[in-house]
């Protein structure tokens, strides 16, 4: 059996003494693996780095099989940010957070199509933080785990939603939330559908705390497992060269 397609790197693992375990995001075949002979040698390294895309041919003699692994760098992402740590952090999260939660060889275009131009952004100035988190958000939903942020639980008003239930994951206006306020999460405006405003640190923040929260409960405890390790890091770091001095921070972040 064989196919070709352009696929963006996942992880990249270790195999024996010369080969590697590549985790390819593809369109047309979503989340799929092969052996690369010879790649732990200096062309395996370049080509197979997280978050590169890269056109391969993969081959085996039944389809249940690994498989293995040639091809050629398409587009390397990872070293367009590899000297900015944030952009880095960020390419690494996606990367894993792809390769933690979609299921092995079923396609998921639209999952693929979000990865790829949250890769083309890291290259802009601002706005892939933005990008990020909505990817995080679109991810869920093609994973069936949406979240309904368009009107509110409560009053089925569309207006002045802020609010998230943990238990429903639907939007809840101000007025409705307000007596339960402690016990909601924030809901950034940049989220909502239709939310065009430029997100300040803090609204990215709790975008992100907004989808880990429901990744974790939705996602990975219910299989005993955790988010993963690269987007803690991701978080982490974010938070640490955000401010809540508004939209002036939100555009240099990643700059500097």
């Amino acid at each position: 059996m064989q196919w070709s397609e352009t696929g963006i790197v996942l992880a990249a693992r270790r195999h024996g003494e010369s080969a590697l375990v590549v985790h390819l995001l593809t369109r047309e075949r979503g989340r799929h693996a092969g052996l690369v002979h010879g790649g732990q040698g200096r062309r395996g390294r370049t080509i197979y780095q997280l978050g590169n895309s890269v056109a391969v041919t993969w081959r085996a003699r039944l389809e249940e099989q690994l498989g293995t692994f040639s091809g050629e760098l398409a587009t390397g992402y990872a070293a367009r940010v590899i000297d900015d740590p944030l952009r880095l952090a960020c390419l690494s999260a996606a990367a894993a957070m792809a390769e933690a939660a979609l299921p092995e060889r079923e396609p998921h275009p639209r999952a693929y199509d979000g990865l790829a131009a949250l890769l083309e952004a890291l290259d802009r100035a601002h706005g892939w933080t933005e990008l990020y988190a909505r990817w995080e958000l679109e991810l869920l939903a093609e994973l069936g785990f949406g979240l309904d942020l368009a009107r509110c639980a409560a009053t089925g008003a569309s207006e002045d939603l802020v609010y998230v239930s943990p238990k429903s994951g639907q939007a809840v206006s101000r007025a409705a939330g307000e007596p339960y306020r402690g016990q909601l999460l924030p809901l950034p405006g940049f989220l909502r559908n239709g939310g065009e405003a430029e997100p300040t640190g803090s609204e990215l923040t709790d975008a992100l705390t907004l989808t880990g929260f429901f990744w974790e409960r939705r996602v990975f405890l219910p299989h005993g497992r955790k988010l993963p390790a690269a987007r803690t890091r991701f978080v982490d770091r974010l938070g640490r060269q955000t401010t809540h001095s508004g939209k002036a921070a939100v555009d240099t972040i990643g700059s500097t």
